[in-house]
């Protein structure tokens, strides 16, 4: 099978898919056409590195099929400002409305959080979505128990917290996953070599990606620290028990609209120059 597939009469042999190539499975030789290296196929990351860094489009890939790479629009390219802005303008969504979060809304942020890096670009990300508003109920009470039992064991000073939090949950307010329509969870297998920031990076890229939809997130903590803590829930909320890395995402159409960008703490940088 010819995995690399080279364009000759739009090739102009200037070797940039193989300086760029990140496993060098790329051999190139001035004045030749590039080709893959005798066993390059079996390291090769599939990333598709040599089909995007080629400016004439000469380069093919059959796993990473040049006529589903489409070209980058500079137009669309961001400023400096609108860089800062989009992203300062992040927030953490508490407030939801209670309109359901749409299906083809969900399934589209998670197709551009599946373009965030992985290590070895090996894509082994799952992921769950809950949006029965029933289970999403029983998962808060659970971990409500959860914190109940720790606060009675472990006493109130191991996290003076929860006891506000527990009580606000008996007055009827949702204090662990805030009445959000849905949860999205991402999760990775053990075998995984950098599960849990793969996860991460995918998640924060479905978050940036969510105002432009109308709808808010936010990380839940209280739910992942249950998670880690009981077993048992893990297997309710239907991760696999060899996925050890995994991180849920409350979402929902925001009942929040922000009109500043907060200050943050100043950077901690130390550099080493000559």
């Amino acid at each position: 099978m010819d995995v690399l597939r080279v364009d000759k009469e739009k090739c102009k042999q200037d070797g940039l898919c193989a300086a760029d190539c990140p496993s060098g499975v790329i051999y190139f030789k001035p004045g030749h056409y590039p080709e893959l290296k005798r066993g390059g196929l079996d390291i090769c990351l599939r990333c598709g590195h040599c089909v995007a860094v080629c400016p004439h489009g000469a380069m093919d890939h059959a796993e990473v099929a040049l006529a589903d790479c489409p070209p980058i629009d500079p137009a669309l390219a961001l400023s400096r400002e609108q860089t800062e802005q989009f992203l300062r303008s992040r927030r953490s969504v508490r407030r939801f409305k209670s309109r359901a979060v749409e299906k083809a809304d969900l399934e589209q942020l998670i197709e551009i959080a599946r373009y965030a890096p992985t290590a070895a670009n090996a894509q082994m990300l799952q992921w769950l979505v809950i949006s029965d508003q029933n289970r999403l109920k029983e998962i808060s009470a659970r971990v409500i128990e959860w914190m109940r039992e720790l606060v009675q064991t472990s006493g109130v000073g191991l996290m003076p917290y929860m006891p506000n939090l527990i009580k606000a949950w008996d007055k009827g307010f949702d204090s662990i996953l805030r009445s959000a329509p849905c949860l999205v969870l991402a999760m990775a297998p053990a075998t995984s070599s950098n599960g849990m920031v793969d996860l991460t990076l995918a998640l924060s890229y479905l978050e940036l990606a969510a105002p432009q939809f109308g709808l808010g997130t936010c990380w839940a903590g209280l739910l992942q620290s249950a998670l880690l803590s009981v077993p048992a829930l893990r297997q309710d909320l239907g991760i696999p028990a060899d996925y050890c890395y995994h991180y849920p995402l409350m979402i929902g159409y925001s009942a929040a609209r922000y009109y500043r960008l907060p200050k943050r703490k100043p950077p901690q940088i130390t550099w080493w120059a000559p």
